[in-house]
């Protein structure tokens, strides 16, 4: 791999940007995600810490409007809906020295060349873990207490329930949840569900010896997890080791009447498989991403009692986007400030990560 350019490395007395420096910016993506990142107030700050028009959003790095900026462009703040930083993109941006996401993962713009050119590249993802984790923990703690099932007896009954005989089996006391992924919304989730009364198990096969214990986990094998655990999330990162990792057998394995939670990546499950196991009602799911990403008109997944499918909204959606432009915007400044990314993506991580 090339040298790093001094300006993107952690910068020296001499060598790096002077302390309060405003590097020239450019921002790059879907302009409706702008708009929903900035508030007048977040705007303000961004003048404070770039030099930079926010009027002016890159949809397409080959688009001769966006020419003159990007020549001049020393670091890009992206978003959901950039462009793909590919060799001849970045041949465009001959002094593009950093690369800023607002969002969480980089893997849909960030590629090989950018690494080759010696970028740095810094994430909003540990911003965007707290919503997903929110909402894992929401549908961990609804899964025990049967919601789907006391909803569809109250909807189809329109009057007194007797929730004794119908949920007695329901609660969150002493439940086993397994978390799959030490990714950070998966510790994230450990950490969330700590004070309550479960049982947590964690599988991460890159995870440190004592590591899981140090979370206030049970380290287990895959299988093992499955087996014993009245609900199961899924964080595990899209690899072509992980392409349905819950597959037919897998899923055979999950208790009766145990819920999966999948808001990692939708390719994690074989929807064929696990759209057999809901239709025929042994399992519960809560489903916020799927594969594909939109399923089809006809699936049964949208009409089934058993199943609470969203479409993608575990993120971070409205007023949780302010804390991903703050967040973006703090690895800004400290890259004006000649100091190294709180939150950096490294290219040797990025096999292991979403």
């Amino acid at each position: 791999m090339p040298t790093i350019p001094p300006t993107a490395q952690t910068p020296g007395p001499s060598t790096g940007p002077s302390p309060g420096r405003r590097p020239r910016t450019v921002l790059a993506m879907d302009p409706p995600v702008r708009d929903a990142l900035f508030d007048a107030a977040t705007l303000e700050r961004l003048a404070a810490v770039a030099d930079t028009d926010p009027a002016l959003v890159v949809r397409d790095f080959a688009d001769p409007a966006h020419a003159e900026a990007l020549e001049r462009a020393e670091a890009l703040l992206t978003g959901w809906g950039c462009p793909m930083l590919t060799a001849a993109a970045l041949e465009r941006m001959p002094r593009l020295r950093a690369v800023v996401h607002a969002g969480g993962s980089v893997k849909h713009h960030v590629t090989d060349a950018c690494w080759e050119r010696g970028l740095v590249v810094a994430s909003a993802a540990a911003a965007n873990a707290r919503p997903v984790a929110e909402y894992t923990v929401a549908s961990v703690l609804f899964a025990g207490k049967r919601v789907l099932e006391a909803r569809r007896a109250y909807r189809e009954r329109r009057g007194p329930v007797d929730a004794l005989a119908l949920l007695s089996g329901a609660g969150n006391h002493r439940r086993t949840v397994g978390v799959v992924g030490a990714s950070r919304i998966g510790r994230r989730v450990i950490e969330l569900l700590r004070p309550y009364d479960l049982d947590l198990l964690l599988h991460d096969p890159y995870l440190p010896a004592g590591e899981a214990a140090r979370l206030g986990a049970r380290p287990v094998s895959l299988d093992t997890l499955v087996r014993s655990s009245d609900v199961v999330t899924l964080h595990a990162p899209e690899l072509p080791e992980t392409r349905h990792l819950f597959d037919r057998d897998r899923l055979a394995l999950l208790r009766d009447g145990a819920t999966l939670v999948n808001t990692a990546r939708g390719a994690l499950v074989d929807t064929a498989a696990l759209t057999a196991e809901l239709v025929s009602g042994r399992l519960y799911a809560v489903l916020d991403v799927t594969e594909p990403e939109v399923l089809p008109a006809d699936s049964p997944l949208y009409d089934l009692p058993n199943v609470l499918l969203t479409p993608h909204v575990a993120g971070s959606l409205g007023n949780e986007l302010g804390r991903l432009a703050h967040a973006a915007l703090d690895e800004l400044e400290r890259y004006g400030r000649g100091l190294p990314f709180a939150e950096p993506v490294r290219a040797e991580d990025l096999h292991r990560s979403a």
